[in-house]
């Protein structure tokens, strides 16, 4: 399992990734890293939050305040946001491949 240390450099990433599917509350997008996981990333409110506020700070996520029942704010992905989470994605999956040949058996 990959470390938290590892993983702190990504939230960001992971919120957008979650929050592009469509509409979601915080509790609700601690839930989506969690299932998309397998169950293996169980952010804490205290990290998820601060990220969310973040994001919406840069303009990459849009939030609303929803009172389906209690008041809750609802967050979807801005075309800004669109556009990060696409960045994010290259440089994950360029960084991933660098990272796999680097541990990968020495070629002969």
């Amino acid at each position: 399992m990959a470390s938290s240390d590892a993983l702190r450099g990504h939230v960001d990433a992971m919120l957008l990734s979650v929050v592009a599917e469509g509409p979601v509350h915080g509790y609700g997008a601690i839930e989506r890293i969690r299932d998309r996981s397998g169950g293996v990333l169980d952010f804490p409110s205290g990290t998820v939050y601060p990220a969310l506020k973040r994001l919406e700070r840069r303009g990459l996520i849009e939030g609303k305040w929803a009172s389906e029942g209690r008041s809750k704010r609802v967050y979807r992905l801005t075309t800004a946001g669109t556009a990060a989470l696409t960045t994010e994605r290259d440089d994950w999956a360029a960084t991933a491949s660098i990272i796999t040949r680097v541990l990968g058996p020495a070629q002969a």
